[in-house]
């Protein structure tokens, strides 16, 4: 079905049509999806909790080993999840601990270096975050965006743009190249369009995710695909968190 085309690699057609079993009973509901998915950002909150009590308690060579264990068991786990999505059970509150490790750290780094030109920045940062999701996802709800053949196409081929560009960016950088408008806290207005451009595609991929849940559960997909879907607009989520994050420290720099 065309309507599981998605920036989202961890939400696709393939995936939800091998999933389903119509000898099974347990399907997957959007009620289901969306009370995992809670649960998956409490496991994020308390991970996150814990490497930031390790920075300002100046234990930031731990907190960095956490961030690490993070960064890395977070990419296998997420790996691990895309390509057996009846394991989400299991690795995606797995998934949200190790992805607060990293949140945590790298919002108490950023916290801390801006707290004299924007206080509260990472404050801000997570309301905004959801203020956008709950924006999105009433739009999508009213119909007042419909993910059409047109707009999904627009914003995969935007997903698959910016993750070349990210990609040139960091090969460039191994060979001592710095492209100075991508970094943290530059605050160029070729940078700060960029990363706005990276804010609104991040926004309009859960326009995406919730179409995906809701057409989950109209195809009867089993009730594990509940915690794969929660995944998968987790990491939709996170994505738009970091953007915004990245956004608010370019504008630390024109505050006295």
């Amino acid at each position: 079905m065309a309507i599981f085309e998605s920036g989202n690699p961890t939400l696709s057609e393939k995936i939800f049509s091998r999933s389903l079993d119509r000898s099974n009973t347990e399907l997957m509901t959007v009620r289901g999806s969306i009370q995992k998915f809670g649960f998956l950002l409490l496991m994020v909150f308390a991970g996150a909790a814990y490497t930031w009590k390790l920075y300002f308690e100046f234990k930031f060579p731990t907190m960095m080993t956490f961030f690490w264990v993070g960064l890395i068991g977070g990419l296998i786990s997420a790996l691990v999840i895309s390509f057996k999505p009846v394991w989400a059970k299991y690795l995606a509150p797995a998934y949200g601990l190790l992805e607060g490790f990293v949140l945590g750290g790298l919002s108490a780094i950023i916290n801390d270096s801006m707290k004299k030109n924007y206080p509260n920045i990472v404050l801000q940062a997570v309301l905004l975050t959801f203020g956008v999701a709950i924006a999105v996802f009433l739009l999508y709800n009213f119909r007042i965006i419909k993910p059409t053949q047109k707009f999904k196409s627009i914003i995969m081929s935007s997903i698959m743009g910016i993750a070349v560009f990210y990609l040139i960016y960091m090969v460039l950088g191994l060979f001592g190249v710095n492209m100075s408008f991508m970094n943290w806290g530059d605050n160029s207005l070729l940078g700060i369009g960029i990363n706005l451009f990276v804010v609104v595609i991040a926004a309009l991929s859960l326009i995406l995710n919730f179409e995906q849940i809701e057409v989950g559960q109209q195809m009867g997909a089993p009730r594990y695909m509940e915690w794969y879907s929660a995944f998968g607009l987790l990491v939709t989520m996170v994505w738009l968190y970091i953007e915004i994050l990245k956004l608010l420290s370019r504008f630390s720099s024109n505050r006295n």
